[in-house]
């Protein structure tokens, strides 16, 4: 028996918000689903870290390592998201969810953290795996909020467990599970599991065979739900390739990369009709008033040249101070970026002062752009912050090691030997559910 996942990925920005904060990923040994929050600046940013970060785990993974690849990797994630934050004021304060599924023969490891879940249907029945990490559900577990007062409470979207944020050592829910053929699973974002029901979506998880229709049909009924949050779903069974028949198409194993992380981030919604219509009517930037602040603005008092000149001359000396130490500071940072071709390491800021350039080439490097994941070079393009030369250095080594795991085309599944759920679970991780 040689196991393998059918999957897809869907995501829509909502009827409501003007960018999409969510990142999913699908591929041949890895399904995740990120939810980022921060602002317009911060939660796109945060989930698309995450997902660059984890997208390196699409390989052959032994099962042995599975549960610790997977938590190594995401707290990895993490303190990408808490120096990016540190670098970059505006950021400050973003972070992300994260449920992923690492598979590795036979097996899968789940990770979770936040508020977005993953789904199981096995035998015609449909169940919620992950726990949200929400206030709400602190108050359900002890006993104190039932169920349906929890679905209208005021601080239901409160999480109390992120990657990014604050938290340098965030607590993850591990756990190893099967991977039996047969099995759907789907993950998602809360913009889909806060308005659609377990019912329905068992409904249409066991109705819609085909994965990408299904993750279609998921999305717009969130949509026509209303569609406040963004909406990411992603589908995936697990299939036995010898046991497929001969017409059968064998399931792709390119990834799939949607939400803001993915290039098609700025996509208008799918939805149709009165919604859609009238979402996008309040996108449209409201137009500039029939007046300004200036014209309720009283005539200053008029005075003589001097202390104005006196002024200038103040405001002249502390700017220029202000620039040269903005410029030794700038002159100690490094970066590595891209000169169109190959990696580059910069010395100063990817900024540029008018005509003067706040950065130079320290290393042109031999690793060529285009031989990293599509979902790397989009980070180099971007540039990546490092704290001196030596970690620039180590940043490109790691870069470097990417050309030659780059995400396989074909799949990379042996034989599975049989699977003993008690012996290959880590010591950190729960007893496999449902068997």
């Amino acid at each position: 028996m040689t196991i393998a996942l059918r999957y897809a990925a869907r995501s829509d920005v909502g009827l409501v918000r003007s960018n999409n904060q969510d990142s999913g990923y699908a591929g041949s040994h890895l399904l995740m689903v990120a939810d980022g929050m921060g602002g317009h600046a911060g939660g796109d940013v945060a989930s698309s870290i995450a997902v660059g970060r984890l997208a390196q785990l699409d390989t052959d993974t032994p099962a042995s390592d599975l549960v610790a690849s997977l938590e190594e990797t995401i707290l990895e994630a993490n303190q990408l998201i808490l120096r990016r934050a540190r670098e970059e004021p505006q950021l400050a304060g973003m972070g992300t969810t994260v449920t992923a599924l690492l598979r590795a023969e036979g097996r899968f490891a789940l990770a979770h953290i936040g508020d977005s879940r993953a789904y199981l249907l096995r035998d015609d029945e449909t169940v919620q795996v992950t726990k949200d990490h929400t206030f709400v559900q602190r108050l359900m577990d002890e006993g104190r909020l039932t169920s349906e007062e929890a679905e209208r409470h005021p601080q239901r979207s409160v999480l109390m467990r992120v990657l990014g944020d604050v938290d340098a050592d965030p607590e993850l829910d591990l756990s190893m599970r099967s991977a039996r053929v047969g099995d759907r699973w789907m993950l998602c974002s809360d913009g889909l599991s806060g308005l659609v029901s377990l019912e329905t979506i068992h409904a249409t998880m066991d109705g819609v065979e085909d994965p990408d229709e299904c993750a279609e049909a998921l999305i717009q009924l969130a949509l026509k739900g209303g569609g406040p949050d963004n909406i990411t779903c992603i589908i995936a069974d697990v299939v036995d390739l010898d046991d497929l028949p001969r017409s059968a198409e064998a399931p792709s194993t390119s990834p799939l990369i949607v939400g803001s992380a993915a290039r098609t981030r700025n996509q208008p919604t799918s939805a149709s009709g009165p919604a859609a219509r009238a979402a996008a009517l309040t996108r449209v930037e409201s137009p500039e008033p029939p007046y300004s602040d200036e014209d309720f603005e009283e005539e200053p008092p008029r005075r003589g040249p001097w202390p104005a000149l006196v002024t200038l001359v103040l405001v002249v000396a502390v700017l220029a101070g202000a620039l040269w130490a903005g410029y030794t500071w700038s002159q100690k940072q490094y970066y590595v970026g891209t000169d169109g071709d190959s990696v580059v390491i910069y010395r100063g800021i990817s900024q540029d002062l008018g005509p003067v350039s706040l950065s130079d080439p320290v290393e042109v490097t031999d690793v060529p752009v285009d031989s990293l994941p599509s979902i790397t070079q989009q980070q180099v393009t971007s540039t990546i912050p490092a704290d001196d030369l030596a970690d620039a250095q180590e940043i490109v080594d790691r870069l470097e090691s990417q050309t030659a795991t780059t995400l396989p085309t074909t799949p990379t599944e042996g034989p599975t030997p049989p699977a003993d759920d008690a012996s290959s679970a880590s010591p950190s991780s729960t007893a496999d559910e449902g068997d």
